[in-house]
C-alpha cells in the first residue's frame, strides 16, 4: 500500500498538470479572438504655445477622445491600458512620443467611452522643436490577458 505522503504528491502533481493545460488552452484560444476596436481623437482647441526660458516648448490644448474597445475582451481578459500618444519627428530624431492621457480599462462595460481633457500630462519638449510641426495622435492598447502573452496595438 502506498504512503499518505505519496499519494498527496500524486495528487498534487495531477492537480499542477491539469492546472497547466487548461492555462495552455486559454492562451490558445485568445489566438482566434479578432478585434476590430474603433477611435477618434480630436484636437477641439488649442490653448497655447509657450516658450520656456530654458528653451522649451509646451503645448496646452483640449483633447476629445472617443473609442470602442470592446470587442478587445473576452472571457481570458484581464485589462486593458490604452493610452494617448503624440508622435512627431525632430532633425534630432526619427520618431518623438508624449502620452497625453492614460486609463486602465477593467470591464466590457466601461470600454466605450467619450472623454474630454484639457490634459492629464503636460506636452512638452526639449528644445524649440513643436513650432510648425505636425504630429500624430495615436490610441495605443495593452491587452493583459489572465493567461498567455500580452498583445500591444494602435490606432493613429
Amino acid at each position: 500500500m502506498h504512503s499518505f505522503g505519496y499519494r498527496a504528491n500524486a495528487l498534487l502533481t495531477l492537480a499542477v498538470t491539469i492546472l497547466a493545460i487548461i492555462c495552455a488552452a486559454a492562451s490558445f484560444s485568445g489566438n482566434f479572438n479578432s478585434p476590430s476596436p474603433s477611435a477618434k481623437i480630436q484636437v477641439i482647441n488649442i490653448q497655447r504655445l509657450h516658450k520656456f526660458s530654458n528653451g522649451n516648448d509646451d503645448l496646452a490644448m483640449v483633447l476629445n477622445i472617443s473609442a470602442g474597445l470592446q470587442s478587445l475582451f473576452t472571457w481570458n481578459t484581464k485589462q486593458v491600458f490604452a493610452f494617448v500618444a503624440a508622435e512627431y519627428e525632430t532633425d534630432k530624431n526619427a520618431l518623438n512620443q508624449l502620452s497625453l492621457w492614460d486609463s486602465i480599462i477593467q470591464s466590457k462595460e466601461k470600454a466605450k467611452f467619450s472623454v474630454s481633457i484639457s490634459y492629464k500630462y503636460r506636452f512638452t519638449d526639449q528644445g524649440m522643436n513643436l513650432r510648425g510641426k505636425e504630429f500624430n495622435l495615436t490610441l495605443h492598447w495593452h491587452l493583459m490577458p489572465k493567461t498567455g502573452k500580452m498583445f500591444a496595438d494602435k490606432i493613429v
